[in-house]
């Protein structure tokens, strides 16, 4: 509890409130500390804990220190060291960046045009469509607040599987002592299965996550508007495709929304909410507050290809691409995007998600633009040679049986050299503040061509993408606002050093005409 005056009253008031109420007791750790020799091996054990654990983060180490300080100061000359650490904190890019989360993770639940009252649609059960690695997890959010879920599929082998994995999931946090067996029976008995869309006329949200392709997907929506009920929310889990022509699949595309789950659905925060030319309002104001109910970070976008973060992603994985045409082996970049704070860099990400997700794409781009002649990626290469990944333990890098620690292979070093000299390229020198300026500017570039056209609503909202679904690090804020941190005029500066290098860098350095304002005038992007 926050307040302004009379601190010792409130501190007795909000006890006497939670006896109240009945609020479970928080066990503090009891420590004996009787010698000094004690005291520093405790601080010690604890240094080396959070030196592990929080190595991006000054503050826990820094309240250690402050523990020390009560072991080996005067109380006042202690309270004093306090302070100044606490200042020196407040005043860090870290405090920074987390302060800018909390307020951007905020200001994302607030649409201009949508009335905080908007009456809401009630949602007393989901249906699923598809019952594999994606549709379970989208199942078991919902499951998880109590919301009944009916899971479709063609055939029963599918279902069994798919109700198998969900299961397992269950009994996993279960051994690790995050839920009863009691609470698993309880969320799969509100799960039920079916082989025929004629069972979701009860459904009150719908929500498709079947193949990426639009052929697909105008089967489904073309029975989704046969079956469901009147106010039915019809929703897809496309990652990239048109969810305007979606809607036109139906009679009613006004009932019809893109809700974008991360894989593994059941873990990643990220809800990104496509928002259709028709979508009813209350359509949408319903997916915001579900979204909050199932603990997902929403964020709503509108419509293009890939949406917020996919789009940004392209632009993104483009950069490391050139960068490893240049000089730099795809090893490096992943070191240098690892060191700024990912938990994995661009490469390692490409091996783990599958590289014939993005083959797949390209190859749907190039089909949907026959006049545009298709200029061939490295990772076509390796799709070509049947290396998609850990999937079949070979990718970027190669993989052992049971492991996923990535091995460096020749094999992909000579397709990098041979791809180099095919365009003529002569390697160079890479340094990792490039490699990380490149990546980071080139997200930030695109994000702000996402503002331009209105397909999010402010900067901040694509920080809440890349922080919750792409793993950008937390203390850095997100891509717009680290890019703010350095400054736009920085930025832009560098961007047009990177599009001096050759035609093709010059295509890709194209920068935002908001960029460029902004860093004319200093101000930041809104």
């Amino acid at each position: 509890r926050v307040v302004e005056t009379n601190l010792i009253e409130e501190a007795i008031a909000l006890a006497q409130d939670l006896v109240k109420s009945g609020a479970p007791l928080k066990r503090l750790r009891d420590l004996e500390v009787k010698s000094e020799g004690d005291a520093k091996a405790l601080l010690q054990a604890t240094r080396e804990k959070l030196v592990a654990s929080s190595k991006n983060f000054p503050a826990p180490l820094k309240c250690l220190e402050t523990v020390q300080a009560s072991v080996e100061m005067p109380f006042e000359q202690g309270l004093t060291f306090e302070r100044q650490l606490f200042l020196g904190l407040m005043s860090s890019p870290e405090s920074q960046a987390l302060r800018h989360i909390f307020a951007a993770e905020r200001a994302a639940l607030k649409i201009p045009d949508i009335p905080a009252d908007t009456p809401l649609r009630e949602i007393k059960k989901v249906a699923v469509i598809g019952a594999g690695t994606m549709g379970g997890g989208i199942s078991m959010n919902f499951l998880n607040v109590g919301i009944p879920v009916v899971i479709l599929e063609m055939k029963q082998e599918a279902l069994d599987r798919g109700v198998a994995t969900v299961l397992r999931n269950y009994e996993n946090t279960m051994k690790k002592g995050r839920m009863t067996e009691q609470q698993v029976q309880e969320r799969m008995g509100l799960l039920s299965t079916t082989l025929s869309y004629d069972d979701l006329g009860d459904a009150d949200l719908i929500i498709e996550a079947v193949f990426e392709e639009m052929g697909v997907k105008k089967a489904v929506f073309t029975e989704l508007d046969r079956v469901a009920k009147p106010g039915a929310i019809l929703a897809s889990n496309t990652s990239t495709l048109d969810v305007d022509q979606i809607a036109d699949f139906t009679k009613r595309p006004e009932d019809v929304i893109g809700l974008h789950f991360f894989s593994p659905a059941n873990v990643m925060k990220l809800l990104e909410i496509v928002r259709g030319a028709k979508t009813a309002k209350d359509v949408l104001a319903t997916s915001i507050q579900l979204g909050r109910k199932i603990g997902k970070k929403p964020v709503v976008s509108g419509v293009c290809d890939g949406f917020i973060g996919n789009r940004m992603l392209y632009t993104y994985r483009a950069a490391a691409d050139a960068l490893v045409l240049a000089g730099a082996a795809p090893w490096d970049v992943d070191k240098a995007l690892e060191n700024f704070g990912f938990a994995m860099g661009p490469f390692r990400v490409g091996d783990l998600a599958g590289l014939d997700i993005g083959w797949a794409v390209r190859k749907r781009k190039a089909a949907e633009n026959p006049d545009v002649p298709y200029e061939p990626v490295m990772a076509d290469v390796l799709c070509e040679a049947g290396r998609f990944g850990q999937k079949t333990a070979m990718g970027w890098y190669k993989y052992e049986a049971g492991n996923r620690t990535p091995i460096i292979d020749p094999f992909v070093e000579q397709v990098v050299a041979d791809f180099r000299a095919s365009k003529g390229v002569t390697p160079r020198q890479i340094s990792e503040k490039e490699i990380v300026e490149q990546c980071i500017y080139a997200l930030a570039n695109e994000g702000a061509k996402i503002l331009e056209e209105g397909i999010a609503l402010r900067a901040s909202d694509i920080d809440i993408v890349y922080l919750n679904g792409y793993g950008f690090p937390a203390h850095r804020g997100g891509p717009m606002n680290y890019a703010q941190q350095v400054g736009w005029f920085n930025v832009v500066r560098a961007m047009k050093r990177f599009g001096k290098a050759s035609a093709e860098a010059a295509a890709l350095w194209q920068i935002s005409p908001l960029l460029e304002q902004a860093a004319d005038s200093g101000e930041n992007l809104k």
